[in-house]
């Protein structure tokens, strides 16, 4: 009998493989499964480089922004809470506004992009847009490198920067429709 007789046919290395590497690659999911799972809905938390501990003051949802399930963006607090449709705060964090804020009312998330590059320049994902002014859309979203420098001298724009975790939890609390509250 000679060496190549008794060589397996390569159809069965390529069966092997592949079955040992969806193996592996289940494994490795079950692994990560164990790990913790982040929401928007894990309760009242500050972004990882706020202020260590947030007054009660800023973690109280703010009399008179409404009622269900909304976002609330206070313009003096530059502070965001995400609030569930038993009016819990399930998250609250600090921003930094652009140049061009909205007016005190009522809004709504009217549409949102997953990545793109601000009018600064500077590349942003979670993009939630809710209101525009003189032609410059709002939105919240978060630097992709996690930076939140302050807006180009004279530019007009109406970029509220969030922390990149806060910037996922934003995504996935402000869906289109979700309602928006902006406070003094």
């Amino acid at each position: 009998m000679t060496v190549a007789s008794r060589r397996l046919p390569p159809w069965t290395w390529v069966t092997a493989l592949t079955a040992a590497a969806v193996a592996v690659v289940a494994f490795l999911a079950v692994q990560a499964d164990r790990g913790p799972h982040p929401t928007a809905a894990d309760g009242v938390t500050a972004s990882p480089s706020a202020p260590a501990t947030p007054t009660p003051e800023s973690t109280a949802v703010p009399d008179g922004s409404g009622t269900g399930r909304r976002i609330v963006y206070s313009l003096g607090e530059r502070r965001v809470w995400l609030i569930d449709a038993s009016d819990q705060p399930r998250r609250t964090f600090t921003v930094w506004p652009g140049t061009v804020s909205p007016g005190p009312g009522s809004y709504t998330v009217e549409s949102r992009k997953d990545a793109t590059t601000g009018y600064d320049g500077v590349s942003i994902e979670h993009i939630v847009y809710f209101a525009a002014d003189s032609g410059v859309s709002i939105a919240f979203s978060n630097a992709v490198d996690g930076s939140s420098p302050p807006p180009a001298s004279g530019a007009r724009t109406g970029g509220i920067r969030v922390h990149k975790a806060d910037g996922v939890a934003l995504w996935a609390f402000g869906t289109a429709g979700t309602p928006v509250r902006v406070i003094k």
